[in-house]
């Protein structure tokens, strides 16, 4: 099927959809910040939180916030196909790091949350960073791209959206893409304003239209190249990075005003979130905790690593006509959730082919029932695995499995030495930064969770339905010869 012909078909059910429910199915705005960590947000982190981030704040105070919320993965690519698919990435081809350019990750039949909601009747943007394989002129380039190119396997094509400002990923930072065209250059500084500016442009054109809109915004900040504008150069007094998640959170604000003037707010489900930790290296992490600011808050690791503070991240959700303002929740959610939740709230029943490891947040928004999600797998940047449940998350490798240390290839000594366990086992209730490894003292817990841990990657699913298929060999004891 043509895209063209496509594009009719989706356009008339969708017409329908508005008919059946339009001004009934709430707005979804979902707002990434990418290398944000859960400390970042002093509301989040008021002991050890040095940086000023007062609109995530308020919106904290008078939403709800998820305080066991996670990252599909503990870096970019993986975590976007997740919050896109509902699907677990390392059930893909990318076992490990992000993709820079080629083939889009999201196979061409895959259902994503942008192509339902358009179903459901939605008009769909994403405004940011893509990140998910994309190709100029037909083909992989990670060399100088030209004005004017086109762009295939991306935000349209394969996302489902109607529409795509932004750009694909931080080493083409300066190629700014409208729809399917590269129609500018840019300097980096100049994406973060010129992404907000769009974002707050799209709020603005659906002001006085009952058709719901999805509005996925992907911020390039505070990731590398860390580029503040002259304004908001040294406002921190900490360093630029910390000066660039200030200027991030003004874009949130300046977002979450636009609804507001729009008359867009009450009826709005505005998610506030990060694709995985703050990098240690880019960040400076170490220089910010001798100021005494902490970005992964009390958690252990930051973004590439398996221990929480990779892939725990900030999660906040409004809805002022269903959230009662100041809640806080302990639920366990995953972004991977965001496409079950949108399901169920716009009363679309998913194929058993797609959204495998969603499951729907929705009951927790209305205060209602309890979580519907019992376990997470984690995955690191180079690989490695976690499985979650309950109080209890084992780690099947040894170190951080990412950038933190010690990293692999030392825990993989250390261990072949016996001064290290191969796996971890932490007790996240009593121990949430993972200092106490009980790996040996309960043993028979670890091989509880890692039975669960293959029966999900066997079953193609961690959700209730038949058996599907991952699309390469998943291998979980990489450290095995």
């Amino acid at each position: 099927m043509s895209r063209s012909i496509l594009s009719i078909w989706v356009t008339l059910l969708a017409l329908s959809e508005v008919n059946l429910h339009s001004g009934q199915l709430p707005n979804i705005v979902v707002i990434l910040a990418d290398d944000m960590g859960f400390g970042e947000v002093q509301h989040l982190n008021p002991k050890r939180g040095k940086i000023k981030t007062p609109h995530l704040d308020k919106l904290a105070r008078e939403g709800l916030v998820f305080t066991d919320g996670h990252s599909g993965s503990s870096v970019c690519t993986p975590t976007r196909y997740g919050l896109m698919t509902g699907r677990y990435a390392w059930r893909t081809r990318l076992q490990k790091g992000v993709l820079t350019g080629g083939e889009s990750l999201i196979a061409q039949n895959r259902l994503t949350i942008a192509k339902m909601l358009r179903l459901k009747g939605y008009h769909t943007a994403a405004i940011g960073k893509w990140h998910l394989g994309m190709l100029y002129d037909g083909v992989k380039n990670s060399g100088k791209v030209p004005v004017g190119a086109k762009i295939s396997h991306g935000p349209l094509e394969r996302g489902g959206f109607d529409q795509f400002y932004g750009f694909h990923h931080a080493r083409q930072m300066n190629l700014w893409i409208e729809n399917d065209k590269v129609t500018k250059n840019l300097k980096p500084d100049e994406m973060l304003p010129m992404l907000t500016a769009q974002a707050i442009k799209y709020v603005q054109s659906r002001k006085g239209n009952e058709q719901p809109f999805f509005l996925y915004v992907p911020w390039n900040s505070p990731h590398s190249p860390v580029v503040p504008t002259k304004e908001w150069q040294g406002k921190s007094k900490l360093n630029a990075h910390a000066d660039f998640v200030m200027q991030t959170d003004d874009s949130f604000g300046q977002v979450i005003q636009a609804l507001k003037d729009t008359g867009h707010f009450e009826n709005t489900l505005v998610i506030c979130t990060a694709d995985n930790g703050t990098s240690g290296p880019t960040s400076k992490m170490s220089d910010l905790i001798k100021k005494g600011h902490y970005p992964s808050a009390n958690l252990r690791g930051s973004k590439a690593d398996i221990w929480d503070g990779g892939h725990r991240v900030p999660f906040i959700a409004s809805w002022p006509k269903v959230i009662e303002s100041g809640r806080k929740t302990d639920a366990l959610v995953c972004l991977t959730d965001l496409m079950a939740t949108a399901a169920d709230l716009t009363g679309h029943k998913l194929p058993k082919n797609s959204a495998e490891d969603s499951l729907s947040f929705a009951n927790i928004l209305r205060g209602e029932g309890k979580p519907v999600r019992e376990n997470v797998i984690h995955h690191s940047i180079e690989g490695q695995f976690a499985i979650r449940e309950g109080r209890w998350k084992l780690i099947c490798c040894p170190g951080s499995g990412g950038w933190g240390k010690p990293g692999t290839k030392t825990a993989l000594k250390q261990a072949t030495q016996k001064k290290l366990p191969f796996i971890q086992l932490y007790d996240m209730e009593q121990d949430v930064g993972e200092k106490k490894n009980l790996a040996v003292k309960s043993s028979e817990k670890a091989t509880v969770l890692r039975a669960l841990l293959d029966q999900q990657i066997a079953l193609g699913r961690s959700t209730p339905g038949p058996k599907q298929k991952n699309d390469a060999k998943i291998v979980v004891d990489k450290w095995k010869k």
